[in-house]
């Protein structure tokens, strides 16, 4: 039986509706135009059927989704899906949701997406997870058999998360490391968007196929991007003006985090943009670094205030070094700056000559021949 439509007392206003839909057009990166199209994908009655399994997690990624104060994402969610087994959510327990379970898996067998929460235990064959007298290995892997795809949310279910790192005692990894015949979308975070998810089953409705994935699996409209590239801190980056410590007026006045170990120069995903509760807000905006939560091998593998690469190992001189001296013993930013306006007016410069020679070089007696046509 399927728990849609009984978990919020009211329905979403067609205003909401509309509005969520635009959101969820412009996070996948399709043009305004296409809103009406994705509206329409959003109210088909042949609700795809989900199945959504939990295993070493800590549930967040569910209430991000179903937070209380703004539940438009999942009121409009749980109304396109058919959500029919969820153990959280779910009102039967014991023996009746394991029927529903299995009843579901039976009937679309090959139709159902299927979405999971939370790294998988593999030592010891797996003991360190079981629900319903099962581990989360057979879980998985009796699921995945059936389903049309997975959608693996938040980063214990993409890469393994904190029950993966050093030094691993349970062997938890991330779904993708497990199941090899099946089409898997990786929507990283801790907790990620809600609209990511939202988004990503809309596309799939919308389209009838899965967005365009990176080489890790995320979709790329919401993780085609670093978070530095959007971040409303740049600009400080650019100047050379960096926070050095916690609570000193540098971090008051909205310096750059960099020194104080900010992972968003090698952190994709649309936070810096997208942001979260509705209110416009996400962790750099309030004074907390980026911990690259989206990347396997940052968030559980670097302590906070380690220092990630910025962008290549030689950027062009433009950029004002991270490493900038105290006052009088280095270049300042404002020189910085003014040796790059310099540099750009001697490459416009050079470009201005370039276009009036012709091909190859002039003769001396060309040139001399056009510089007596001018005086004359």
């Amino acid at each position: 039986m399927s728990m849609t439509g009984q978990l919020f007392g009211g329905s979403v206003s067609r205003r909401d509706f509309i509005k969520t839909c635009v959101a969820a057009t412009a996070v996948m990166g399709l043009p305004f135009g296409l809103a009406s199209k994705v509206a329409a994908a959003a109210q088909a009655p042949d609700r795809p059927p989900v199945i959504w399994l939990h295993f070493q997690e800590c549930t967040g990624c569910s209430e991000t989704l179903l937070r209380a104060n703004h539940p438009t994402p999942a009121t409009l969610l749980l109304d396109m899906i058919s959500l029919d087994y969820h153990e959280t959510l779910m009102a039967g327990s014991g023996h009746q949701a394991e029927k529903s379970l299995h009843d579901s898996m039976q009937a679309n067998h090959g139709k159902y997406i299927l979405i999971v929460e939370g790294a998988i235990p593999t030592k010891e064959h797996g003991i360190y997870c079981k629900v319903g007298g099962k581990t989360a290995l057979e879980s998985l892997r009796s699921a995945a058999a059936g389903a049309a795809a997975i959608i693996s949310i938040g980063t214990c279910a993409s890469f393994g998360g904190i029950q993966a790192a050093a030094p691993n005692p349970t062997g938890a990894v991330g779904v993708r490391d497990i199941i090899k015949d099946k089409p898997i979308i990786n929507i990283p975070g801790c907790p990620p968007s809600p609209y990511n998810l939202l988004s990503t089953v809309l596309y799939y409705l919308t389209f009838k196929k899965l967005p365009e994935l990176d080489q890790m699996g995320r979709p790329k409209f919401a993780y085609g991007r670093r978070i530095h590239e959007h971040c409303e801190r740049r600009p400080h980056f650019d100047a050379g003006r960096f926070a050095k410590a916690y609570g000193h007026t540098t971090h008051a006045e909205g310096y750059c985090l960099y020194k104080l170990g900010c992972k968003g120069p090698a952190t994709y995903a649309n936070c810096s943009v997208q942001r979260f509760n509705d209110v416009g807000v996400w962790p750099v905006s309030v004074g907390h670094p980026c911990i690259g939560c989206t990347e396997p091998d940052i968030m559980f593998n670097m302590t906070i205030a380690d220092k990630v690469q910025i962008h290549e190992p030689t950027p062009f001189d433009s950029y004002a070094p991270v490493d900038l001296r105290e006052k009088g013993t280095g270049a300042s930013p404002l020189t910085t700056g003014l040796l790059g306006l310099a540099a750009g007016a001697a490459l416009g410069a050079g470009a201005m000559m370039a276009r009036k020679l012709p091909d190859g070089e002039q003769s001396a007696e060309q040139t001399e021949e056009e510089s007596h046509g001018r005086k004359e």
